[in-house]
């Protein structure tokens, strides 16, 4: 092990002579890491979207040491010294050029712009404002606050109930459940497991949970279709399995989700409004929960 870590230091050590400027490690940080690490819940306080962000550092503190690369723990970070391995939605990761890139600046002192880099407007932009949420508009969400865990390359060694959270695709894919039903947000997992109404409550390493402005915008994003970054609507996942566990708002609700019952449906002494109960589910075209088995818990 030790002489593997020590090859990898030694092939990614930097050329001096092809130092890079703040402006090529800022373009990379943009596209590969400000996806998560911007903002008021960046992982660890850590923000890359502004050179003194980066030279601020995260809460266990510095993380370039300028002309120090063997020793900056972003270095470590990048070429997979230390776990987990960043950017954390990879593989892919940054290639041998980008990585260069890092650490060439690092070694030359970690310089920052020119001129002042202008300041990011407090106010960002109103997702709802043209009527409609995206994908891209919600993605933030997922990348600061749930990745680390449900993706390949999270702390765990796999994603929890087979669910990845790190691009629009997995999301709606689901893991051992459907957790997106795409103008039912109500019934939802996702929904159910920030709002805490499922157990356990997410994000796994909350209090604090996401703030009201985020799960509102994660809701109003599922009952508005799911749409993609290209205003696509997702597909229904017709047939698709869920189960909720909950308390009895209805005779057929469960958490304010409805369901229909059929004479299919196995029901195992219908609990009353007001009572725990289990329901397992199929998504129906239209979105609603078609009953399999309700019964007491």
């Amino acid at each position: 092990m030790r002489l593997m870590i020590s090859s990898l230091l030694f092939l990614a050590l930097p050329s001096l002579s092809h130092a890079q400027d703040w402006a090529a490690v800022s373009a990379l940080f943009e596209e590969r890491c400000v996806f998560c690490h911007t903002g008021e819940f960046a992982p660890l306080g850590l923000h890359l979207d502004s050179h003194d962000g980066v030279m601020i550092g995260s809460e266990n503190g510095a993380v370039v040491l300028p002309g120090a690369v063997e020793t900056s723990p972003l270095y470590h970070r990048i070429i997979g010294q230390t776990e987990p391995r960043m950017p954390l939605d990879g593989p892919p990761f940054l290639n041998e050029a980008e990585i260069a890139t890092i650490a060439d600046w690092i070694a030359a002192g970690a310089a920052g712009p020119e001129t002042a880099e202008p300041q990011i407007d407090a106010e960002p932009p109103d997702p709802r404002e043209d009527g409609q949420i995206l994908y891209s508009e919600v993605a933030r969400i997922f990348g600061q606050a749930c990745i680390k865990c449900h993706s390949d390359n999270g702390l765990l060694a796999e994603p929890p109930e087979a669910l990845r959270l790190d691009s629009y695709e997995a999301i709606l894919a689901g893991g051992d459940r459907i957790v997106v039903i795409p103008g039912n947000a109500q019934a939802s997992e996702i929904v159910r497991r920030i709002e805490g109404l499922a157990s356990p409550r997410m994000p796994l390493d909350g209090p604090p949970w996401l703030d009201e402005d985020a799960i509102a915008l994660i809701r109003d994003w599922i009952d508005g279709g799911a749409l993609s970054s290209d205003a696509v609507a997702a597909p229904m996942p017709v047939g698709g399995s869920v189960r909720l566990r909950g308390v009895m708002t209805g005779p057929n609700e469960i958490d304010g989700a409805a369901f229909v019952t059929t004479d299919q449906t196995r029901i195992d002494e219908r609990p009353s409004v007001g009572e725990q109960a289990e329901l397992r589910a199929i998504i129906a075209q239209d979105g609603s929960l078609q009953a399999e088995r309700l019964r007491d818990r």
